[in-house]
């Protein structure tokens, strides 16, 4: 299965079938020139029955994880963090309401499975958002849009990336939507601290990480975010902001350019935690600056509990250490780009979040293999120690094959030769 990942082989049956001709490829899985290759049922097999409820794919993942942070290759004080979009293997015309889901279980063998693990107490996976239509084909697939482009089901594939080597350090697989990112920055985040124990100074991130209470979490945790801030301003920031209005801490309340107070109103819970100010009516009904002012009866003031935080991001943003982080950040599109075209998983083969949870940590993991061989073809042999050494003789296979197809090619045609009857040349065998 790394074979397929490595090369962007992402069918089974194409798989077996290159195996079968590869030479390096049966000699970095252990099978011999005469040896039969395993039926590609094999790996769906596996799939559903002990990889089912292991961590293989995520040990092997953090495996290697490991072996970049103990060769010096990531570092882990500067992270970035983003995600993208995945196809589902799913089509649109798949979707049906969700209280027709009992009916279409009957005829339907994965709804009936995704029922089954709705039922269950203890849930392997958490809690998913809810749509009003679910996929009969894959029902863990969300309907997703952004911007312009046209509504597909898919998933999100979220990306922890250590600047400096260009090493993911974190995977997380949820479904699509925009409030799952950053929860899983969170965990990532964690995880990288915990497993690993790296100890990240910055965090990079567009604004849609922009949250203040995400921005919280991370000050907290001692690392500094360098994530751009959204403007929450209707009409087209045509009207009068909270930069405009004078807060008087003695009465709690805000003044705007009018003079008129607009006194607190308490916590709103479903505005996100934001304290609300707000004017009356009659204050604001013979007001000349009303239509710069707001586009209602009265002006209202939606601040965040953690303002503070958005206010120190704001400053931060304006120094160059936030331009220096954001150009860095850019280099997680140059992962995702490698995963959609070099590993070709611009559409998910697989169906079900944990199945298309095995896909993401393994392309992860042949795309950390990749930059870690490099990195220890680049070090001169004076400077290898004996962790690097134990490293690169356990993780370079991927350079090796290469290295030695030739060779074993040359040895296994020698072979063939000397049982050859001793009139036949080479020339007459090609």
């Amino acid at each position: 299965m790394l074979i397929g990942y490595l090369y962007g082989v992402t069918s089974e049956r194409k798989l077996i079938e290159e195996l079968r001709m590869h030479l390096a490829w049966r000699w970095f899985t252990g099978l011999t020139f005469d040896q039969e290759v395993p039926h590609h049922s094999t790996f769906s097999k596996n799939r559903h029955g002990r990889f089912q409820e292991s961590k293989l794919f995520e040990q092997l993942f953090q495996e290697i994880v490991e072996r970049c942070v103990v060769c010096g290759l990531v570092q882990g004080e500067h992270l970035s963090v983003d995600g993208s979009f995945i196809q589902a293997d799913a089509n649109n015309s798949s979707r049906v309401p969700r209280e027709k889901l009992s009916e279409v279980a009957q005829v339907n063998r994965n709804v009936r499975q995704y029922l089954d693990d709705l039922e269950r107490e203890n849930q392997v996976e958490p809690e998913l958002p809810q749509q009003d239509k679910v996929s009969t084909t894959d029902p863990d697939a969300a309907y997703f849009s952004k911007g312009d482009r046209v509504s597909k089901l898919g998933y999100f594939d979220n990306y922890l990336m250590d600047n400096a080597s260009c090493v993911i350090v974190g995977v997380e697989a949820t479904v699509a939507s925009s409030s799952q990112e950053v929860i899983s920055a969170r965990t990532m985040v964690a995880d990288c601290v915990e497993k690993f124990g790296l100890a990240p100074k910055t965090l990079a991130a567009d604004a849609g990480y922009g949250k203040a209470d995400f921005l919280t979490w991370l000050e907290n945790r001692g690392i500094t975010p360098y994530i751009p801030l959204r403007l929450h301003y209707p009409s087209g920031n045509q009207l009068y902001g909270l930069d405009r209005f004078t807060y008087q801490p003695e009465t709690n309340s805000f003044d705007c350019p009018e003079g008129r107070q607009l006194k607190y109103r308490g916590i709103k819970p479903a505005a996100n935690r934001s304290h609300i100010y707000r004017s009356t009516e009659a204050q604001c009904r013979g007001c000349s600056k009303k239509a710069e002012c707001t586009s209602g009866r009265y002006k209202q003031l939606v601040i965040h509990v953690d303002e503070e935080v958005r206010q120190r991001a704001r400053e931060r943003n304006q120094k160059p250490e936030y331009f220096r982080h954001q150009r860095s950040r850019k280099k997680i599109e140059a992962l995702f780009g490698e995963l959609k075209n070099c590993i070709c998983l611009r559409r998910a083969r697989l169906r079900r979040l944990k199945h298309v949870r095995e896909q993401f940590l393994m392309a992860a993991t042949a795309q950390n293999l990749k930059r870690l061989v490099r990195f220890l073809a680049s070090m001169p042999p004076d400077q290898g120690t004996k962790n690097q050494l134990r490293i690169k003789s356990a993780l370079s296979s991927h350079r090796r094959l290469e290295r030695y197809r030739i060779g074993i090619a040359l040895r296994l045609r020698h072979r063939v030769f000397q049982q050859l009857p001793f009139w036949w040349t080479p020339d007459e065998c090609v």
